[in-house]
């Protein structure tokens, strides 16, 4: 008597040679693996910090009546945040913001003595930023000079430091390069599988087989998300043991990096699912995934901080998907923050994939 058909071994059967022709694929393993990790070496042995922002926030105990408040307050250089005192704080030891600054009068009476003094706190997670905020500090102090015409400076500046972690380059730029793997593994590898698969009747005879339709899909999906889980820990543990990236959390930090990559995985790829079922032959694949996808290297904080970007397009750059998955990345790996505290970019990526595939459906062929 004849067993029935295992739709276990199918499946695993699909997986696992999935699995072997990405091995074998020199293209696969350049984008995914080979550039980012030329990239982390090219950046990280620069040094320095990664992501400079001239976010900061002033001290509720400021003078806000005088002018060096003002012409603080009002450079186009300044991004001015603001919060409770426990948050600014909190922020500010995180390297969310550059600085917390108080502008106090001086209680001199004295005309050859300055009559303001501008007090700035920050973190060693910002002392990279430091001197190139202290240059814009002194640039407004000397134009204040011009036009106020004291003796000597109108004001003074003193800092003070306060515990926090170092931010370091890889610590922007790993998240970035982990997200640009995944995005591009997804989209290219799903969008020319399926569309090959298609041409070439494959797919057709598998949906003739006995194998459930579903088991075809999952399959091939699997063994991309078991390929770009391996690549994501190899980027890492690169990150980690030779550029000393933050897993601010240890062990956990490094599981949760893991699945917010696999939701990423699962959202980008439901794109290559409607690419391969859009195009109409393989040379257009390149062009609709790299209009999805290029945008998003320069606007979603890859290589560069998206706080740089003009304040007009700040809210299309926040409902980006690769955006979500950035912050997310670096939220939970050098804030220390866990899941449930990645709720808003976790929210917006369950909104795409919802769209996506629900699209996905509607329009995905198996000829």
């Amino acid at each position: 008597m004849a067993k029935p058909y295992s739709q276990f071994t199918a499946l695993w059967a699909i997986t696992r040679a999935s699995l072997k022709a990405i091995f074998k694929s020199p293209q696969a393993i350049f984008f995914s693996l080979f550039f980012p990790i030329v990239l982390i070496v090219i950046f990280g042995s620069l040094g320095g910090g990664g992501g400079i922002s001239m976010s900061i926030a002033i001290d509720k105990k400021s003078d806000t009546l005088n002018p060096v408040y003002l012409a603080i307050k009002n450079n186009a250089l300044f991004d001015i945040v603001e919060g409770t005192e426990a948050d600014l704080e909190d922020q500010m030891k995180k390297g969310r913001i550059t600085a917390i600054v108080e502008v106090k009068q001086l209680k001199n009476t004295s005309d050859t003595a300055a009559k303001y003094d501008v007090h700035f706190r920050y973190s060693s997670a910002n002392q990279v930023e430091i001197p190139q905020f202290q240059g814009i500090l002194r640039s407004i102090i000397i134009g204040l000079n011009q036009t106020l015409n004291p003796r000597p400076d109108v004001a003074t500046v003193s800092s003070e430091i306060v515990p926090g972690r170092i931010y370091r380059r890889i610590d922007f730029l790993l998240p970035g390069m982990i997200g640009f793997s995944l995005i591009g593994a997804s989209v290219f590898g799903v969008a020319f599988l399926f569309f090959n698969l298609r041409e070439t009747l494959v797919l057709k005879r598998m949906y003739a087989s006995p194998v459930k339709k579903s088991n075809i899909v999952i399959g091939e999906s699997i063994a991309r998300l078991i390929y770009q889980l391996a690549t994501v820990i190899v980027l890492i543990i690169v990150g980690t043991y030779f550029y000393h990236f933050t897993l601010s959390n240890g062990f956990v930090t490094f599981l949760e990096l893991l699945v917010i990559s696999v939701f990423a995985l699962l959202v980008f790829m439901g794109f290559g699912f409607i690419m391969s079922s859009v195009a109409k032959n393989q040379n257009v694949i390149p062009i609709y995934a790299n209009l999805f996808m290029f945008p998003q290297y320069f606007l979603s904080g890859t290589f560069f901080p998206k706080s740089a970007l003009p304040k007009s397009i700040q809210w299309l750059v926040e409902i980006l998907p690769l955006t979500s998955v950035n912050d997310a990345l670096r939220k939970v790996s050098f804030e220390g923050v866990h899941l449930l505290g990645c709720w808003k970019q976790l929210g917006i990526l369950t909104i795409w994939g919802i769209i996506v595939y629900a699209i996905a459906i509607r329009v995905f062929r198996w000829e």
